[in-house]
């Protein structure tokens, strides 16, 4: 349709866009601009998934062959487990995905749009149909919008199209009408990326009317909790599985051979085959993501894939832009550089009052320098950004760069009234590609500001304090650019051009510039990056600082962040990346950690050479151009204040406060998450390798069963529920950030970790087997030597928790209260342990029976045995490796 016709259709203007109560008349019509999310699954699907796991199979299979044997009470507790451990997955896994939801609600899409002739930000979400909206390279288009005006609008379509190229988007009327979706370039797609360029369209459909909402339910579903070390657990209880059946055929034949009623046969392999499962692993390995996620959000990262959680852990290489990152994206003007000299800027932040002179007091003063005042009209004309006074404060709504150029222009010109100032008829906003933007006005004049070496190269002229342009020496100023620069300030070049009489403006009018003046500022490093790059290296892990800016701006910085030191200066920059092959590149990547005036799209070759050279490399990005090195990167991170759409929909974590200080604060809770993990795995395992190894024992000799399969059931669900928890909640170890990143290869268990399993599940095959045997040679009746037997198994892993909160500390230095869980998880399991010894109604279900004050002195011998022992372990491997610290430190 044409363009008179939309506007009349929709009831809007273009000008002045909706009133808010139209606005809010529209919303009540058509709804928010939010597609209604699939259904997923159920709450009744999800609950019987928990039931879809080969172990707990097994579980059911037991009960029902328990019910066969004629024993209802075990089949009932059997299943009683199953459908209580069931229920705990059920909500850990809800709770999972809410927090999960919930976070990523936090990150919400924002638009541009014109309401009451104003200029707004506003959320995706409030959009309706009539709406103004703009748009320009970096955003997510808000919904699907009817374009009335563009420039070199080129948008990414794959996700409704699957066209992978960007597709370049114009405002004319299409012929036929009905013209195939990909091919309608007049319209931009909710959903679809904008890549390049600017554009102005009106919203025609929003929300499950837009296109991408009418194919909605062919993309949509819950996201499914699945990481690399839940797949390795999963793969791990495969291969249980196998091991349990084999194991039970062979329980059986044994005991056939050796004479053993059918009946106890079954029972005997029912009792291994239950013991051998860790009914409470997934789940709560499931908790112990969800609360490494939570922690990071407090500490502002947001993750947006799961699988960063795990990976953070194993970062080697953080590559990390500057500005705002490393520094405090404060920017302040410092100096002016003219023709005719240096000029002082006073004042700091964006409070626009300070004294504009002459450093060497030679030159004019600054009112009488035409070349300067043009210098900061250049800044404040080329220039989208806001400065707004509020309750005192000043507020830059925009870019800080261009923010200070506000603020050095309103220090020494009149800008009150704004009508004196030529209007903007036209203008090329900034881009990576080109490094500079440019602003036509109504008087003819064209203001440019940019890169220094990409300006300087389309000059010839030279604007003197008179006013007057004469041809000179642009070196004068290349020269002037190295001295600002080499002082850790960011410099950019403005410059004039006069086409009177033009309309509009392209990147081919660009040339014959007269160039005006110099402006640099300074971007102060941020104290806390300091720190966290101090932490990074103690980690092992190496920090690359990666910047467009100037090579010798990104050196001072280096140095004072402590990237680089005095005598290290060797920066590379994006000229000599392009020049420098592969293999010369690798050789080099290691020793140097600055990278210059780096293109986005060389980002991505740095991220793959690190990667060939083994490194897990977490990379940082805010613009369009970023998005293929973030998505390349192990970890990409995103910038969720500066960062565009595109950036954070290609990373797998947002920063919500744009800080490096808060990348190395996700590692290490990375880090944290993966020892907890690991701590959990290394802490429950025994309890079922040595129940396993107590019936092999039995079935070997021929002896009674020491433990019951309904026993075995109470010790499992009993332990991960009141004892494991405490691990989930383990606070990280001070050395946390001073061991070196974990391989992302290793297996989850390494060496030592195996041996000490191994160690604690004989421990337990001796401690349970032995005086089971024992108990029952001096007289004491059946059901109290099981009982002993489980109160073994029970305190044996009451007292290795305390010995597990740390893979190579002792608890004697950790502190035993340091974790107030694991004290509280001990007290409690003390008190259930005595209510299932010494209650009768515990007494007739699980077929325990009261014990003497003898029988409680040898289990927690046995106990504090099992603790001394694996206290000792550690003790000579840490003598062995030299890691023995004095008492006091």
């Amino acid at each position: 349709m044409p363009q008179e016709e939309i506007v009349d259709l929709l009831n809007t203007n273009l000008q002045k866009g909706l009133e808010i109560l139209e606005v809010k008349h529209r919303q009540q019509q058509f709804g928010l601009n939010v597609i209604t999310p699939g259904k997923g699954k159920g709450p009744l699907l999800r609950f019987l998934l928990q039931f879809n796991n080969p172990l707990v199979i097994i579980l059911l299979i037991a009960s029902v062959v328990t019910i066969l044997l004629k024993d209802t009470t075990d089949a009932m507790v059997i299943f009683g487990v199953v459908l209580i451990n069931a229920i705990i997955g059920f909500i850990q896994e809800s709770r999972a995905e809410e927090a999960i939801s919930a976070l990523s609600k936090t990150m919400t899409t924002e638009a541009n749009a014109i309401r009451s002739g104003k200029t707004v930000r506003i959320p995706a979400a409030e959009l309706v149909p009539g709406d103004i909206v703009q748009l320009q390279a970096g955003m997510s288009v808000p919904a699907d919008v009817r374009l009335m005006s563009s420039r070199d609008l080129q948008v990414t379509e794959a996700a409704l199209t699957g066209e992978s190229l960007p597709v370049k988007k114009n405002a004319d009327v299409l012929l036929p009408h009905d013209t195939v979706l990909a091919d309608r370039i007049n319209i931009a797609y909710a959903s679809t990326l904008v890549t390049y360029g600017t554009a102005h369209g009106v919203v025609v459909a929003t929300g499950d009317k837009s296109e991408v909402g009418r194919i909605s339910q062919l993309i949509s579903g819950a996201a499914e909790l699945r990481t690399p070390l839940t797949k390795k657990i999963s793969h791990f209880s495969l291969i249980l599985l196998i091991a349990i059946l084999v194991l039970s055929a062979l329980t059986v034949l044994i005991g056939l051979l050796r004479g053993q009623a059918l009946i106890d046969t079954l029972m005997t392999a029912i009792a291994l085959a239950v013991s051998a499962i860790p009914e409470g692993l997934p789940a709560t390995l499931t908790v112990i993501l969800a609360i490494g996620v939570a922690r990071m959000a407090r500490r502002h990262a947001i993750i947006r894939n799961l699988p960063a959680v795990e990976t953070l852990g194993s970062t080697t290489v953080i590559c990390s832009d500057k500005t705002g990152t490393l520094t405090q994206n404060q920017m302040t003007v410092k100096e002016v550089f003219t023709r005719d000299g240096m000029y002082s800027v006073a004042g700091t932040g964006y409070y626009p009052v300070g004294e504009i002179r002459s450093i060497d007091d030679r030159g004019p003063a600054y009112q009488d320098n035409m070349a300067l005042l043009e210098t900061l009209k250049c800044g404040l004309f080329c220039n989208d950004s806001l400065l707004e006074e509020k309750e005192g404060q000043w507020y830059v709504h925009g870019d800080p760069t261009e923010g200070a150029l506000l603020v050095s222009a309103r220090k020494a010109l009149q800008i009150s009234d704004a009508d004196k100032f030529p209007a903007r008829i036209d203008a090329i906003p900034f881009d990576s590609q080109h490094q500079y933007m440019a602003t036509l006005h109504s008087d003819g004049s064209i203001y440019i500001k940019g890169a220094a070496e990409v300006l300087l190269d389309r000059c010839s002229e030279i604007l003197d304090k008179s006013g007057g342009a004469t041809p000179g020496d642009m070196n004068i100023f290349r020269n002037v650019v190295d001295r600002m620069a080499s002082g850790g300030m960011r410099v950019l070049a403005f410059a004039r051009l006069e086409k009177p009489g033009a309309r509009s403006i392209a990147f081919d009018d660009i040339s014959g510039l007269t160039i005006l003046g110099l402006q640099g500022m300074i971007d102060p490093p941020r104290e806390e990056a300091v720190t966290s790059i101090k932490a990074c290296h103690q980690a092992g892990i190496n920090v690359k600082m990666i910047t467009g800016d100037h090579a010798l701006t990104a050196a001072a910085i280096g140095r004072q962040i402590g990237l680089a030191d005095e005598q290290d200066k060797e920066v590379l920059t994006g000229y000599e990346l392009s020049g420098m092959s592969d293999a010369d590149l690798s050789e080099k990547i290691e020793a140097v950690n600055i990278f210059a005036r780096v293109a986005p799209e060389q980002k991505l070759r740095l991220v793959e050479i690190l990667q060939s050279r083994n490194h897990i490399v977490a990379m940082t990005g805010d613009g369009v151009n970023d998005a293929p090195a973030l998505k390349q990167a192990n970890i990409g991170v995103s910038m969720g204040i500066t960062g565009t759409d595109v950036a954070k929909e290609s990373a797998d974590m947002i920063l919500t406060d744009d800080n490096f200080a808060s990348i190395e604060a996700a590692v290490e809770e990375g880090r944290g998450v993966y020892d907890n993990l690991i701590k959990f795995i290394a802490w429950t395992l025994p309890t079922n390798l040595g129940e396993g190894l107590v019936l092999l024992a039995a079935i070997v000799t021929g002896a009674t069963l020491p433990i019951l399969p309904i026993q075995i059931l109470w010790i499992n669900m009993i332990t991960a529920a009141v004892l494991g928890v405490s691990l989930s909640l383990e606070p990280k170890e001070d050395n946390l950030m001073q061991r070196k990143p974990r391989d992302a290869k290793a297996p989850i268990l390494s060496g030592i970790l195996i041996w000490r399993i191994l160690l604690v599940s004989v421990i337990i095959l001796a401690g349970a087997f032995g005086l089971f045997e024992y108990e029952l040679s001096i007289g004491a009746s059946m059901e109290e030597a099981r009982t002993v037997a489980v109160n073994v198994v029970i305190f044996v892993e009451l007292f290795y928790l305390f010995n597990a909160r740390s893979t190579d500390r002792s608890i004697f230095r950790l502190g035993f209260f340091s974790n107030p869980w694991a004290v509280g998880g001990a007290v409690l399991m003390t008190v259930i342990q005595l209510i299932y010894t010494y209650i009768p109604f515990m007494n007739g279900i699980f077929g325990s029976a009261p014990i003497s004050p003898i029988m409680w002195v040898d289990v927690l011998a046995i106990s504090l045995i099992a603790f001394l022992v694996v206290e000792l372990e550690k003790w000579l491997r840490r003598k062995k490796s030299g890691q023995i610290l004095p008492v006091n430190s």
